[in-house]
Order: structure tokens, then C-alpha cells, then sequence
């Protein structure tokens, strides 16, 4: 059965999880400025989308996935350490031939796994840019609708202006509404699961160069590293 598009998935999880996530308590604050009706209003987008329910959850996901490749990353590279010095050790009993096929075997498997773990990490920054781009999607309205409740007929990005005052800056209540009307979203893996798929296969053991011929070095000359 064919997937649907990731980002219309990700529309339809979050239409939904919106039905469902509880209200957020509401937490004592200070009173939001008075914004007043001017026809020209800034936001800052980027501590929009970092202050909000939605980016703060996103932030923790990609944080917590970052950690566990990190982990993921260590352990593999441990297991083939240990395998290489492994093969290291076993060089003198063995035909040079034959170490030298296991040899070559074990450096094409550290490639490959070098390669997906590779993919694993950039598959998760395009996640981050992907959830990036779908907040402001769905932010998009209910700035058009703060804009034409404060009577402003053009919100620029406070980044892009060289001075404003701070009374026509909208990011404290684009942030209020935008938390009301969109909360903390659907997570992560809900809203990307159709749009990039993480290998989840761990490939071979990875594998070490076999020392240059005529060499007397006993080690498999290969670094391990996979980050």
C-alpha cells in the first residue's frame, strides 16, 4: 500500500492530535503588551517558532534522537575495534591470502555501516528543517488572523528591519496565539515517518584496511571511527 505524502500525513496527525491534546495549564505570567493598530508590525520568527509549545517540543525530539545516533555511533564502533584487533591478533596463523580477503571484507563493512549511520544523521537534521517548515505552515493563518485583529497590513520579519520600537513588535502574543491554536503538535516520528525513513538495519561489521603488502606491521591499518 502506497504512503501518503509526508507532509500531508504530517497535516492530518496534527489535525488530529489537536482534538485530543489536553489543554495546557495555564501558568501565571506577565499581562502580554497592548499592541497598537499600526499598519506595519515585526516579528521575530525564529524566537517564534524556538519559544513555542510546538519548536521547544521538536527541540527535545531532535536533542533526544542526536543522543541515542550518538550512543548508537559508540557502540558500534567498540564492537569493531574489538573485531579488528580481533583479526589483528589472528594475522600471524594465518595464510596471507586468506587475512587479506578477511581483511578487505572487514574494511568494505566498515564503510557501509560508516555510510548508513551517515544517512541516520542527516536524515534527522532534514526531520528538524522539515518540522521547521510545517509549524510555519500552520502558524501561517493565525498570524494572518493576529495581524488583521491588530489592524496591520504587513508583518515583517524583525531579522530584515534595521530599527523598530519595541511596541510594534508582535512575537510575545504571535507566540500566545500560535500555542493556543496549535499547542505542542503531534511528535516527531508522527509527523515524519512517511517523509524520511531512518535505515534501522544495522549492516556488517565494519572493516579495517589490510596493511600494504611487504609491510611487517601485525595491526589491520583501518580507523573505526563512524561520526
Amino acid at each position: 500500500m502506497r504512503r501518503a505524502s509526508g507532509r500531508a500525513l504530517a497535516r492530518t496527525v496534527l489535525a488530529a492530535t489537536l482534538t485530543w491534546l489536553p489543554m495546557v495549564p495555564a501558568v501565571a505570567q506577565a499581562p502580554l503588551p497592548e499592541i497598537p493598530r499600526l499598519a506595519i508590525v515585526v516579528l521575530d520568527r525564529d524566537a517564534l517558532y524556538t519559544n513555542s509549545l510546538f519548536g521547544q517540543r521538536i527541540r527535545r525530539e531532535i536533542e533526544a534522537a542526536s543522543q541515542a545516533l550518538s550512543l548508537e555511533n559508540r557502540r558500534i564502533e567498540a564492537a569493531l575495534v574489538a573485531e579488528e584487533q580481533v583479526l589483528t591478533d589472528q594475522r600471524g596463523q594465518m595464510d596471507p591470502a586468506a587475512f587479506r580477503a578477511m581483511a578487505d571484507e572487514f574494511d568494505t563493512r566498515v564503510e557501509e555501516i560508516r555510510q548508513a549511520q551517515d544517512v541516520k544523521g542527516r536524515a534527522l537534521a532534514q526531520q528538524a528543517e522539515q518540522a521547521s517548515q510545517l509549524f510555519f505552515e500552520f502558524a501561517g493563518p493565525v498570524l494572518t488572523d493576529l495581524a488583521q485583529r491588530t489592524g496591520a497590513l504587513v508583518v515583517l520579519d524583525r531579522r530584515t528591519v534595521l530599527a523598530a520600537a519595541d511596541q510594534v513588535d508582535i512575537t510575545l502574543r504571535a507566540i500566545a496565539e500560535v500555542d493556543r491554536v496549535v499547542g505542542a503538535g503531534p511528535g516527531l516520528e508522527a509527523m515524519m515517518d512517511a517523509q524520511v525513513q531512518v535505515p534501522t538495519q544495522r549492516p556488517a561489521a565494519p572493516q579495517s584496511r589490510a596493511p600494504e603488502p611487504g609491510t611487517d606491521d601485525n595491526t589491520v591499518e583501518s580507523p573505526v571511527r563512524i561520526d
